[in-house]
Formats: C-alpha cells, structure tokens, sequence
C-alpha cells in the first residue's frame, strides 16, 4: 500500500499552491550524511550531474565539496531517481541537507509513490526525518519521512490544510 494517496495528497502537489520547487531538507546533518547522499547516487544507476558554477564534472567527496571557500562558485547535485524526475541537491551547509524536486514532474499517484521513495530512501538511509514544505516556506512542513512511523506521512495541521 502506498504510503500516501493522490486524492489525500493532491494539493500539496499542485505547483501554483506549493510553488513548483517545493523545498525539502533534512536537518541537523554532517559531512557524512552528505556523503551518505553522494554515495547512492553515484552508485544507484541514477543519471546524475554534478556542477559547479554551471560546469559539468566528477563528482569529489562530501568534504571537498563543503570546505570550498564561501566565495567558491555554487554547486548542484542534480540527479534523476527515474528517468523524468529530477532532484536537485544544493551542498551549501554541513548541517542542512537541502534540495528541491519539480511538482510539475510528480502528478498523480505515480509521482506520488516516486516522491516518497525518494524520501524515504533517503530518511533510512540517514535516520532522520526528510521534511518538504511550501517554495520558500521553511515553517510549515507540508509531508515527509518521519523515522518513527517508517514512512512518510502528512504533516499538514488542521489549519494548513484548510488554507489550500
């Protein structure tokens, strides 16, 4: 059984309620989550790209990545869990695990189930609670992968979800 259901779900997924990158983020990481997160992508069999400052190459470790110089060029983990679905992680912070995912990309009850794989995935992995919000809205954490429950679960409030 899937561990959300379109109908449940439908608004948090509607890109001009949410805004079309939704932020997710995990909270009080390290350089080792981090790597955990390089790890599988590089070895998953998912289609992935690294950059940095826009240019394309491989892919160093976790640590060399967060201990560039503040002004160092931006850099994106881009990586695709299944072909049409992209992820885009953004290593700026050791404690913030960060990245976004395209709600256009994630309709209906197959992207549903894609998004919460990934969540999940990634919240086993890591043993933390992967938390997705509205674009730009760090406060309201709208679903996401609770490590207690072992899956991920709506976490709207009564009054969010009357709001959409």
């Amino acid at each position: 059984m899937p561990d959300l259901l379109w109908d449940d779900v439908r608004k948090f997924f509607d890109p001009d309620l949410m805004g079309a990158l939704p932020d997710v983020s995990v909270a009080g990481t390290s350089v080792e989550d981090w790597q955990a997160v390089f790890d599988p992508v590089r070895s998953s069999g998912w289609a992935w790209e690294y950059l940095e400052g826009g240019v394309a190459g491989p892919l160093p470790p976790a640590v060399d990545v967060l201990t560039r110089p503040a002004d160092a060029e931006t850099v994106d983990l881009r990586g695709w869990p299944v072909p049409g679905v992209l992820a885009v992680f953004r290593p700026m912070a050791a404690e913030e695990i960060d990245f976004d995912v395209d709600l256009r990309e994630l309709q209906g009850q197959e992207g549903v189930d894609v998004l919460c794989r990934l969540l999940a995935a990634l919240g086993r992995r890591l043993r933390k609670p992967v938390i997705m919000t509205a674009e730009g809205d760090h406060g309201n954490p709208v679903l996401g992968f609770d490590p207690a429950a072992g899956q991920v679960v709506l976490m709207a409030g009564p009054r969010l979800s009357r709001l959409w």
